[in-house]
């Protein structure tokens, strides 16, 4: 700064009051400014302009982990809100650990971010409350974490699956399996719970494995179950790496969709169209959910304000009905 002030001509107060538009300064001034702030390269130092009380002007952003298209496309939704507003994005995973998703936390207050947006671990371990981040406002999207202070963004989990479990009996089968991952996780139980209420409303017996961690695993489990006298007709897959792990076991069992196993999913992707044949899902608004814990955030900040109880937003799910399920259908059908 010191530089720019010698080169411009000005003191160093005056190139701060022009850097951070604290204060007007002349047209004459702040053309000679910006010219050295142009021929020197000069960069702000954000860490220190954070330790002076001022903002960063960057957010961190903590999920389980990015090999999931759909925590993909939620994070693209954050980062792409967050350059529309001039912030950066600092991005972390947790791995689905606790421990680590307190220490990435941490790291992130240690960076002064101006506030952070994440997709809690396993809810009931979190180790994240409204007190260990003080001031700095949080947003909890697609999970929830259990201290009520916190914004909150969802989906209709429970509802979706409740709704294509039916779909499912509609189609006459009795026998329709639940594939995910742990019930500890807050939108797999959610799922179970719709999946569960539809069969026992149905009069149905559930069956559910939380083991599919891997395509082995699931491979494992389909093939004794699908041997047994009362085999599953169907199965209901509760998100997308459930979904890519059954269906990649199913192509090398030689198992005909949907006529020997009926399928759907909860959550869609970019080649759900594209399968042999094209997979019903539950589409939840990865993107929007997204987008709006991205701008509660940002609002947030610019208010300089902290809820005493944080929104709860749920946002609606879309049924895509297409081939997987038995329907016959050219072209999906979309149900609001």
């Amino acid at each position: 700064m010191s530089d720019v002030a010698r080169l411009a001509g000005v003191g160093t107060m005056t190139v701060s009051r022009f850097l951070s538009g604290s204060a007007g300064v002349t047209e004459e001034t702040a053309r000679r400014v910006q010219t050295a702030v142009e021929q020197l390269g000069y960069r702000p130092n954000e860490l220190a302009r954070a330790f002076r009380g001022q903002r960063t002007n960057s957010i961190g952003l903590i999920l389980p982990y990015l090999y999931d298209s759909f925590f993909a496309n939620c994070a693209h939704a954050v980062t792409t809100v967050a350059k529309e507003h001039g912030y950066s994005v600092i991005i972390t995973t947790s791995n689905e650990d606790p421990d680590l998703e307190f220490a990435e936390a941490e790291r992130m207050l240690q960076r002064h971010v101006d506030g952070l947006v994440l997709i809690p671990s396993r809810s009931r371990q979190s180790r994240l409350t409204r007190s260990f981040f003080g001031k700095t406002p949080v947003v909890a999207f697609d999970r929830p974490v259990q201290d009520q202070q916190f914004d909150t963004v969802l989906v209709q989990n429970t509802a979706g699956a409740h709704r294509i479990t039916q779909h499912l009996i509609e189609h006459g089968h009795k026998r329709i399996a639940f594939l995910g991952l742990s019930r500890d996780l807050f939108t797999i139980n959610a799922r179970f719970l719709g999946y569960r209420r539809a069969i026992q409303d149905a009069g149905l017996q559930e069956d559910s494995f939380f083991g599919c961690v891997s395509r082995e695993d699931t491979s494992i489990w389909l093939s004794q179950r699908l041997k047994a006298s009362d085999a599953p007709t169907a199965v209901f897959t509760s998100n997308t790496l459930a979904t890519r792990y059954a269906l990649s076991s199913m192509v090398l069992m030689g198992i005909r969709i949907p006529g020997d196993l009926a399928m759907a999913g909860f959550d869609d992707f970019e080649l759900a169209e594209l399968t042999s044949p094209s997979l019903t899902v539950v589409r939840q608004p990865a993107q929007e959910m997204g987008r709006v814990a991205t701008n509660l955030l940002l609002d947030r900040i610019s208010r300089g304000e902290l809820p005493v109880t944080g929104n709860r937003i749920v946002l609606p799910v879309e049924i895509v009905l297409r081939r997987s399920c038995g329907c016959k259908l050219k072209t999906p059908a979309v149900i609001h």
